[in-house]
């Protein structure tokens, strides 16, 4: 493997202009990262033939659909006051569900998963609007220039300005139905995401950590801001993350406690460069007569509202007036290379690879084993979250198929964590047939002595339209016991839900699309993010609103690992804030086990037949009679275990009923 990343664009106005398409290869790396080689897809196993995703008809809330191995109950769209903006991420609380948008939140009752009911919107616009919970607390992310402190709908005119808002709003959200909004904490670049992590040893406080990507604002707006190198100033906003203290009793107190240099030593690796689909697309701008111009190491396509009034400036400087002439258009063409370098800046040729990324674009979480990934841009960070205040690198990969690290998972015994790539900024159609399978798609990595190793890729296998963005977004883990299964984002490429307990060989087992917002010309929609909870699977689309599914047994899931996942129940999600799944003592969980060795053939039928029938006897008992019958198959499974094709899953199946007999 390699390393990719969006170079310095992905923190520049520019970046937006240019629509960029960065992806990456593999460079040196700093120290304590260590370097994969690239290994060829692993294609998953074939889901229906034909795929029933391909070529789905259009429309906003009338788009053609496909669903496999998934129930979907019900599809809810925004209300008036936020249709038209975009749909971010979700957390969750009791039966509630926080979905965050660039208008603000509106908070959903989920108790009738069929029909889910608006018990607040609360305007306050700001993007990403990326929202979490705990306890009575809210948090929510802003990042853009328009954001108001006093969430006034106005925006923000000045270039300057003491009402804008750019880090963390904290709501008190004890009254569910009216929010109060009693704290923020302003930081240098915003927060474009955020994590909240409750420490074990801490029932005092939560941390948030704060990922911000923008441009670091004036020190007019905000004092102690610089955007100096830290090599010019030792408390440059650059190359460091925040974390912010919230005492739950004060929140108000809230502030930054620490700004960790996590990126320290890591180099740039280089782009693995444009996917054939954007290199035709390249020259048909040049027939066209577009411009096109070389910066930052790849040609790029000017959009026509960065070139109007550039050439509105050529025509004014020779006094003219009207349209722009041919000799307008030559001039701003020779001039454009030297205009974007002076705006811009350019990078150093031939001095070796700069710097690495000045910041991460998410952080999970996983105080349960005092670890956390960070999905940084160019690279994939093993955080060490023992000292919550003081997170310190362990580990750092980089991945030459990948192009812009966005998100992280774990799997529940955090044995695994996967990355995804949001190759194109989740702005771009990048599931296109020509698009290769390795770039923005997940990379999955086990876990050794603190160190992350490559086994493979995975990437939705259904190809999209140029009309629909389309890269690997959020998603979480499902609980089926004994194995690891996720259900992810994947914008207009939908939701798919795939196994990747073999690290080697994920495996799609369901999935949800629908066609494109429109048929003849991109616009944004799809699935943000979807995450399991509490037995319903919920997602946040872009622009059609908020979706409900559940699971539907299969060749791939039978009814008793479903059962099993919808006995594990949280007070609570955020999923940077990655919860460690526990399972109760459920005859569901006992059949799961029993099913799963079964579907791997790794015990003889007969011997399933048997077990399934005592089980089954078993649970038709009550009280002294059913336990000693429960202890009996358990013993007789553990010492049966040896001789099992999955000797751990025969000893889980043993355990399960040894629980059982216990409860």
């Amino acid at each position: 493997m390699t390393h990719a990343s969006r170079f310095a664009l992905g923190a520049l106005p520019l970046a937006a202009l240019l629509a960029v398409a960065a992806c990456a290869p593999m460079a040196p790396v700093g120290a304590g990262a260590s370097t994969q080689m690239n290994q060829a897809m692993a294609l998953p196993a074939p889901t229906p033939a034909p795929n029933t995703r391909v070529g789905l008809g259009a429309g906003l809330f009338d788009a053609e659909e496909a669903i496999w191995n998934l129930r979907k109950l019900s599809s809810t769209p925004p209300p008036p006051d936020f249709v038209g903006e975009t749909n971010s991420d979700l957390a969750f609380s009791g039966d509630y569900a926080f979905q965050g948008n660039y208008n603000g939140i509106m908070i959903w009752d989920l108790s009738d998963p069929s029909a889910p009911e608006l018990v607040t919107e609360y305007v306050c616009p700001a993007s990403q609007s990326d929202v979490s919970v705990y306890g009575d607390l809210m948090f929510v992310s802003g990042e853009g220039l328009g954001g108001r402190l006093d969430c006034g709908t106005e925006g923000v005119a000045d270039q300057v300005s003491t009402d804008r808002l750019r880090g963390l709003r904290i709501f008190d959200i004890s009254d569910i139905r009216n929010p109060e909004y009693v704290s923020n904490v302003q930081t240098c670049r915003g927060s474009h995401t955020h994590s909240v992590l409750k420490d074990p040893n801490d029932d005092e406080n939560v941390y948030v950590y704060i990922s911000g990507s923008a441009p670091v604002r004036p020190a007019d707006e905000l004092a102690g801001c610089s955007g100096a190198s830290p090599d010019e100033d030792p408390e440059s906003a650059l190359f460091r993350i925040e974390v912010i203290k919230v005492p739950l009793a004060d929140p108000q107190q809230a502030a930054i406690v620490s700004s960790p240099r996590i990126f320290e030593d890591l180099v740039a690796p280089p782009e693995h460069g444009l996917a054939p689909a954007d290199l035709a697309a390249i020259d048909e701008a040049r027939e066209q007569g577009k411009f096109v111009v070389y910066f930052f190491g790849q040609d790029r396509v000017l959009p026509d509202r960065m070139v109007t009034p550039l050439l509105a400036q050529v025509v004014e400087e020779r006094g003219g007036t009207g349209e722009p002439t041919e000799a307008d258009s030559t001039l701003l063409r020779e001039r454009l290379p030297a205009m974007l370098a002076e705006r811009y800046g350019e990078p150093e040729e031939d001095d070796g690879p700069g710097r690495g990324p000045t910041q991460c674009h998410d952080i999970t979480l996983y105080p349960a084993i005092g670890l956390a990934g960070g999905a940084c841009e160019g690279y994939g960070l093993l955080l060490d979250i023992s000292d919550p205040a003081m997170p310190r690198r362990i580990d750092a990969v980089a991945d030459s198929n990948f192009a812009y690290w966005h998100s992280a998972t774990f799997n529940n015994d955090g044995s695994k964590v996967l990355f995804t790539d949001e190759w194109g900024g989740g702005g771009q159609p990048k599931c296109r047939a020509t698009d290769p399978m390795e770039w923005g798609a997940n990379a999955i990595f086990t876990l050794t002595g603190g160190e992350m190793d490559f086994e493979s890729y995975y990437k939705m296998p259904a190809a999209q339209t140029e009309f629909e963005n389309c890269v690997a977004h959020n998603g979480s883990l499902i609980p089926i016991p004994g194995r690891d299964v996720m259900v992810q984002a994947w914008y207009q490429g939908g939701i798919s839900i795939f196994d990747w307990t073999d690290a080697g060989n994920p495996v799609e087992i369901a999935f949800h699309d629908r066609g494109p917002i429109a048929g003849d010309e991109f616009q944004m929609g799809g699935s943000w993010s979807v995450y399991w909870y509490n037995g319903q699977i919920v997602s946040s689309e872009i622009a059609r609103g908020l979706d409900v599914f559940e699971l539907a047994p299969s060749g791939y899931l039978s009814q008793n690992e479903i059962d099993a996942a919808k006995s594990v129940r949280l007070d609570y999600l955020n999923a940077q804030g990655q919860p460690q799944y526990e399972w109760p003592a459920t005859f569901a969980l006992a059949g799961a086990y029993l099913d799963q060795l079964q579907r791997d053939g790794a015990m003889p039928m007969d011997r399933i037949a048997t077990t399934r029938a005592a089980l089954a006897a078993a649970e038709a008992m009550s009280g002294a009679a059913r336990a000693s019958a429960l202890q009996a198959l358990a013993a007789d499974v553990s010492g049966m275990a040896g001789q099992s094709g999955d000797p751990a899953k025969a000893q889980m199946l043993a355990e399960a009923v040894r629980m059982l007999a216990s409860s």
